[in-house]
């Protein structure tokens, strides 16, 4: 067993020290169908810690609550360790808020002060490290959003602030009202949504970028091929439209240049997509910490390890058109996605 500690990052300008890769938190009890080794998850946890990772990722609506709360134990028993980032806006619907299906998106100041609370309630904690607004509302003023947040930083509820899923002219006018220590959005091979305006903008302001699901969810490691028939019956993959029926074969096809390249690096294909969203750190000039999630320890050794694979001019060259040819937008329903407001 490797214990070799990935290097550490300053996440965006002012921004606290993480591992160059995170933790994405949301599949142990949360749309990927049910934990059944709840003991072996924790342990995933204080893996993390010993090879450096120390920053893991929630949102209040990731199993309505349950993330955070099965989040708590471990970050009170290592607080001074663990870089913590929660999210607020997606909310349940008011007419119906048991139906885990139907979602509505809140960025008003009230809803936000009472998200705040209720997530610290959950974790245990006086103060969130990174608190994202996790998706943007229009209707709402982007200003009185972020001085939302910005007031819960005043009042040491709240570290640092962060965005996700916004277009790069969002977050410029959010860092006019307060700084940002980093923008969390889809980036990977399969998906580059975020070059368009983002990146730059993060460059320029000196924003960390985190990117989630740097694996596909998934499907670039080759772990399925069609979500709607290996996956369990509550597995939210089995509704985004790149992972069933024909999307799902055409996109697997794709892949061949990354086994290839994996096999080359004696490494697995999965440790190839996380170098390339790594590499994009050089490539763009920027901080990018990608957090891959897992529930098993020795998946999160393969990703960690993947921070030690260096990926050749070539290697880039080959990679570089799958995310034009992927069949299937991102999500069923792209309304609340930074690719819609560009």
């Amino acid at each position: 067993m490797s214990n070799d500690k990935i290097k550490s990052v300053t996440l965006g300008d002012g921004g606290p020290e993480v591992g160059v890769q995170g933790l994405g938190c949301m599949g142990m009890s949360f749309a990927y169908g049910p934990t059944t080794d709840v003991a072996e998850a924790r342990a995933t946890l204080e893996r993390a810690l010993e090879l450096g990772v120390t920053l893991f990722d929630t949102a209040d609506m990731y199993g309505m609550g349950e993330n955070e709360k099965f989040l708590a134990p471990f970050v009170r028993a290592h607080r001074e360790h663990v870089v913590l980032a929660t999210k607020f806006a997606i909310a349940p619907d008011p007419e119906d808020p048991t139906d885990t299906t139907k979602r509505t998106i809140r960025n008003d100041p009230p809803y936000i002060r009472q998200a705040v609370e209720a997530s610290l309630r959950r974790l245990g904690v006086d103060e969130i490290d990174l608190y994202y607004m996790h998706r943007r509302d229009p209707e709402v003023p982007l200003e009185e959003s972020v001085g939302a947040m910005a007031d819960l930083v005043r009042e040491g509820k709240v570290k640092h602030l962060g965005l996700s899923e916004v277009t790069g002219s969002e977050l410029r006018a959010a860092q006019a009202v307060h700084p940002i220590a980093a923008v969390q959005s889809e980036w990977s091979l399969f998906s580059r949504d975020i070059e368009t305006s983002v990146v730059a903008a993060a460059r320029e302001l000196g924003v960390a970028l985190v990117p989630y699901s740097p694996l596909g969810r998934g499907f670039l490691t080759g772990a399925f091929v069609s979500a709607d028939k290996e996956l369990s019956s509550d597995d939210w993959r089995r509704t985004q439209p790149r992972f069933t029926g024909d999307n799902a074969e055409a996109n697997a096809a794709l892949l061949e240049p990354v086994r290839r390249i994996a096999e080359a690096h004696g490494a697995t294909p999965g440790q190839v997509a996380l170098a390339w969203v790594q590499q994009q750190a050089r490539v763009h000039g920027l901080t990018v910490v990608p957090i891959p999630g897992t529930r098993r320890r020795a998946r999160l050794e393969e990703n960690t390890a993947a921070t030690r694979v260096e990926l050749t001019a070539d290697d880039l060259a080959a990679l570089e058109p799958i995310a034009g040819k992927v069949a299937g937008d991102r999500y069923s329903d792209m309304s609340h996605t930074s690719a819609d407001r560009e």
